[in-house]
């Protein structure tokens, strides 16, 4: 099956509740204004009230103001805001069809800058990892009563293993080298969730590669010269928020619209088990 065919395959209308992370630029914003489209009701989270704002008023404009949507404040590199966002959704919201984690702390300007979150861990696990999982876990409850419902992992084809001796990169720090052992615990701990849900909650996880070095700020903000289009990277991952013919698959990594194989760590039993043990330290439970 091609890519033309594959992307056929998603539903021109879907009128899902849909949280998207991140949503005030890059593939977020793109991701929102493609679903407003379809006419689903979105969620868009993002850290800047100007931006979310912004964003928010994008996507209804671009509807002729028939889009639902609705903002949320919180900075993901701070995991006691992740929470008060969690409980904030749970509080607002009837449903949540599918979340979408797609912040993304990159490379950065000055990749030997190691930066630290709110509870001092290194930034791009927080952000990229721990953020990821404690929303994941703070909303199942919601997911659950409202399944079938999807968590769209945005990773990369970027991954490097995690070192167990040195998960916080205190030596030899490099950002992109940390961006790409995050977003290979972010596929790990996908491929977990997938194998922990029993058959009858009917939430799907699910992590995808969007697309090659996409138009955007993080992408640049590093020195890389841009490769696709942020829109390159939206079609693969609306097939996997809308396609009916994914429902029930889960714990599948996806390089843009093909089934494949991450980093091989991803399938070790130990360093999932590692990973597993390390993330309910750092977060408690």
């Amino acid at each position: 099956m091609d890519t033309q065919d594959v992307h056929s395959s998603a539903p021109s209308t879907f009128d899902g509740t849909v949280l998207i992370t991140g949503a005030t630029q890059g593939l977020g914003l793109h991701l929102a204004r493609d679903l407003a489209g379809r006419g689903a009701t979105l969620l868009l989270h993002g850290r800047s009230r100007e931006r979310l704002d912004r964003a928010a008023a994008e996507v209804r404009a671009l509807s002729d103001g028939r889009a639902k949507v609705r903002t949320y404040l919180a900075d993901l590199s701070d995991l006691d805001q992740v929470r008060s966002l969690a409980a904030e959704v749970r509080a607002a919201e009837p449903r949540l069809d599918v979340l979408v984690n797609n912040a993304v702390a990159g490379g950065g300007a000055q990749p030997r800058l190691r930066e630290l979150s709110a509870q001092g861990h290194e930034l791009r696990f927080a952000v990229n990892y721990l953020t990821p999982y404690l929303l994941i876990r703070e909303l199942l409850p919601l997911l659950t009563a409202s399944a079938p419902a999807r968590v769209v992992q945005v990773a990369s084809v970027g991954q490097s293993p995690v070192d167990f001796d040195d998960v916080m990169m205190e030596r030899d720090y490099e950002g992109l080298e940390a961006y790409c052992r995050s977003k290979l615990a972010m596929i790990m701990s996908t491929f977990d969730l997938a194998a922990a849900g029993t058959p009858g909650s009917k939430v799907t996880f699910n992590a995808l590669h969007p697309a090659h070095l996409m138009d955007t700020e993080g992408v640049r903000a590093y020195g890389l010269t841009p490769a696709t289009s942020v829109e390159e990277g939206v079609r693969p991952t609306v097939r996997l928020i809308t396609d009916p013919a994914l429902a029930g698959v889960s714990g599948r990594y996806y390089d843009r619209f093909t089934d494949a194989a991450a980093h091989d760590q991803a399938y070790d039993p130990q360093a999932r088990r590692r990973l597993a043990a390390l993330t309910r330290e750092l977060l408690g439970g």
